[in-house]
């Protein structure tokens, strides 16, 4: 077959088959496909609503498997416009930032104190068995990162973002986003298998009984519902919040540069990440600006979403298929290290009350999943065992962004270490 052009696509042939160019705007169309696919199959399939699979990780992996097949079927391959990957992650680490209000530690006082030194401990935990576990196992220790805490307590964004950076020098690990997308799914699910068991265990076990009286009958909804009607997102509102990501940007990027080469040199989306945590509580201290925290979310949401659809569809699933093996029995040892873990250290920092049970179910959720996993296994421990509002205080917080500022000192440390070189 002769090369061919049109305005959206060209086509090229060459020794090693034939190649499909798509630029931005078909790209952007099939990425809204793969969204939009995502969403009706995790809408009507029960596994994929219950254990919270995000609809880019389900119409991504879809369309990748098709794209696979294409590529064997017909000897084709296909290249994505990629461009607007890097702004699209980098946007999404500066709504974490923005996020990040230093304020609200205040609303969890010595109990979030406590869950967060058992949180951050954990991170560590988790990627001396990574790397411990791989290294045994003869593989790139890089992988052992990517299947602990970047992807088990970061998530899918998280993991895609080193998954970037350590494709490319001075790591040179080409198979880095599969890793990631894979380890991060698996924690999905299996953060949303082990946290509620493990709650309702320490429950019957110590004979655990909700504090929350005066919430008998309350669900977590009610507990935090506020009176007050709900801040519409306009289009003024949308701008400031634009602003703000801009200067974020500008700044993270900036510091990127400048400390490129030296002691401190970190990714641009770490940064950015703390581009925005300074701006925020900048702007709150000095009463410059409020942050619309809803807005902002929905800004960074749809970034991660674009983004992450982009990155799945296009994964090197071949390339996964030969560390199979490998990342399983980590991910496997992983999950049960989280169990025994949160049973012994987490419970027991806590408290050892229905508090501290209920705030298992949520390390669960966020320590091998995302935050939502956690919110899901909340609201079934409660939902059956009685309410605890102290619980969905310090969870949201600390799986909202604290575990991912913790996240990113730890990482930077272990990469410290003679093995990465």
């Amino acid at each position: 077959m002769e090369n061919f052009s049109f305005a959206f696509l060209k086509g090229v042939a060459n020794q090693t088959g034939y190649t499909l160019v798509f630029d931005f705007y078909s790209t952007f169309l099939i990425v809204c496909a793969v969204l939009m696919v995502g969403y009706l199959l995790t809408k009507k399939t029960k596994f994929l609503n219950k254990y919270n699979i995000p609809i880019p990780v389900t119409g991504g992996l879809l369309f990748a498997i098709l794209f696979l097949v294409l590529s064997f079927v017909f000897d084709v391959k296909f290249q994505f416009e990629q461009g607007f990957k890097n702004p699209l992650y980098l946007m999404f680490f500066v709504s974490v930032g923005l996020g990040a209000d230093f304020a609200s530690l205040k609303k969890g006082g010595k109990t979030l104190l406590m869950f967060g030194i058992a949180v951050c401990v954990f991170l560590f935990i988790q990627n001396l068995i990574g790397v411990g576990v791989m290294s045994i196992m003869g593989e790139n220790p890089l992988l052992g990162l990517l299947a602990g805490s970047i992807t088990l307590s970061g998530g899918h964004g998280t993991g895609a973002a080193w998954g970037e950076t350590f494709m490319k020098a001075p790591y040179d690990y080409k198979v880095a986003i599969e890793v990631a997308m894979a380890s991060a799914t698996y924690g999905l699910i299996a953060g949303g298998l082990i946290g509620g068991p493990v709650a309702r265990y320490l429950i019957n076990r110590y004979n655990l009984k909700p504090t929350d009286q005066n919430h008998a009958g309350d669900t977590s909804d009610e507990i935090f519902s506020e009176p007050e009607k709900q801040r519409l997102i306009t289009s003024s509102s949308f701008i400031k919040s634009l602003g703000l990501f801009a200067l974020a940007l500008f700044t993270g990027t900036t510091l990127t540069a400048i400390t490129k080469g030296t002691a401190i040199a970190l990714p641009s989306f770490v940064w950015c990440l703390f581009s925005g945590i300074i701006i925020r509580n900048s702007f709150s201290y000095f009463n410059i600006h409020q942050v619309f925290d809803r807005e902002v979310g929905v800004i960074g949401n749809v970034c991660l979403s674009i983004f992450l659809a982009l990155t799945i569809m296009t994964l090197n699933l071949v390339e996964l298929a030969k560390l199979a093996v490998p990342l399983m029995v980590l991910l496997v040892i992983q999950t049960v290290a989280i169990i025994l873990y949160v049973r012994y250290v987490t419970f027991s920092i806590c408290g050892k009350d229905y508090n501290a049970a209920c705030m298992v179910a949520g390390h669960c959720g966020f320590g091998m999943g995302a935050t939502p996993t956690a919110i899901a296994n909340l609201q079934t421990v409660t939902n059956h065992h009685g309410p605890s509002s102290i619980a969905f205080i310090v969870v949201p917080i600390m799986g909202g962004f604290f575990v991912d500022i913790a996240n990113v000192i730890v990482i930077k440390l272990f990469l410290f270490l003679p093995i990465f070189g």
